[in-house]
């Protein structure tokens, strides 16, 4: 398989809006060549009876279900509070709008 070139790096500098020195070029080149010649030895060692996965490990939903469950009213939840309105905190404006 034949090398990423510094040609190929300086054209995807420019898509990416990166303005890339010349020894730069060089560097990211032979970086990016190593890159591709590891995707493509993982890429050999696939074989048709291994399925694809995107984790090695089956996963599961470890939350719990929605329950309601006893809570603090609005009046406990507001008592800490420096100010309250309409059983909402109140904050200073920020944003200066309305």
């Amino acid at each position: 398989m034949p090398g990423i070139t510094r040609e190929e790096v300086a054209h995807l500098a420019r898509l990416a809006r990166l303005d890339l020195k010349s020894e730069e070029l060089d560097h990211f080149a032979g970086q990016l060549d190593d890159i591709i010649g590891a995707v493509a030895r993982v890429a050999e060692v696939a074989d048709q009876d291994v399925p694809p996965t995107s984790h090695p490990l089956p996963l599961t939903n470890v939350m719990r279900a929605d329950e309601v469950r006893p809570s603090l009213t609005p009046e406990q939840a507001l008592s800490g509070a420096p100010a309250h309105e309409q059983q909402r905190f109140k904050v200073p404006q920020i944003l200066g709008e309305d």
